[in-house]
């Protein structure tokens, strides 16, 4: 649901997140206005430092693997698909995001990291698409197959927020190679999500700064974390507007752009 999402976070906010003087040098991956999750490239974390409360910022990488998957190989035919041995396409699973509601069912993938490996994935703003159906011009019906309308969705007058997440360590079995992977959680979605995200209605688990640090820092029950995962970040905070059609190829993904053809969104308040 949540596949693309920015990570542009200036020198200013950068430093308030971090709460100390550090040497930006070292976090030179903050340069990122929009991040394919299908490019299973690092993003930056919120990890929380063991046993204290404090918190690293580190890079994961996004598409989380569970400790089955034991090689890179393995985690290639996971995420891009492959073909058996008698020629039958065994589609690709995709762990970018792991639905919050679920994530505590008994045999869940995700189960683990939700009760001991939560993370925040910062984010400067994520992308979704809107499908729309226009009438057909010669039978006045809906047409089969939407257009579909990119959008970039931030929070307002914030130039960072943070997305609920969970990690796991993984370890290639035959070369000892190791990374640390995530998820992006997602709920479902709030009245303006619903309209923008209008295919599947979910959107990423957005915190409030109280949430991010009780998801990130502290001990919770199961209980606890099922309320959070059903926290729905008010809508009436959060701004949305279309984007070029190719914005993963722009220079400046981020930048809005009109179409006339397109109905607008209803901010109306809810009644």
């Amino acid at each position: 649901m949540c596949y693309y999402n920015g990570q542009l976070v200036t020198r200013t906010e950068f430093l308030r997140l971090k709460e100390i003087e550090k040497a930006l040098a070292g976090y030179d991956f903050l340069k990122d206005p929009v991040q394919s999750g299908f490019d299973y490239s690092n993003s930056a974390v919120l990890r929380k430092v063991p046993g204290r409360k404090d918190f690293d910022l580190v890079q994961m990488e996004w598409g989380f693997l569970p400790a089955y998957i034991k090689t890179r190989e393995d985690a290639q035919k996971m995420r891009r698909g492959y073909k058996d041995s008698q020629g039958r396409f065994h589609p690709p699973i995709t762990t970018l995001n792991a639905i919050g509601e679920e994530m505590l069912h008994p045999g869940k993938i995700y189960r683990d990291a939700a009760l001991h490996r939560r993370c925040l994935v910062l984010s400067s703003g994520f992308y979704e698409w809107r499908h729309v159906f226009p009438a057909n011009k010669r039978t006045g019906e809906p047409v089969k197959n939407p257009i579909k309308y990119p959008y970039h969705i931030g929070i307002k007058h914030k130039d960072y927020f943070y997305l609920a997440g969970i990690w796991q360590p993984w370890t290639d079995r035959n070369t000892g190679e190791h990374v640390d992977t995530f998820a992006i959680v997602t709920t479902r979605a709030n009245p303006l999500m619903e309209q923008v995200h209008n295919s599947k209605k979910r959107m990423p688990l957005v915190l409030n700064e109280e949430l991010a640090y009780e998801w990130l820092l502290e001990d919770l029950s199961e209980k606890r974390i099922n309320e959070i995962v059903h926290y729905s970040f008010p809508w009436q905070e959060m701004e949305a507007y279309t984007v070029a059609k190719d914005f993963l190829s722009a220079p400046d993904p981020e930048n809005p752009f009109h179409y006339g053809d397109l109905p607008a969104l209803d901010l109306q308040p809810v009644k």
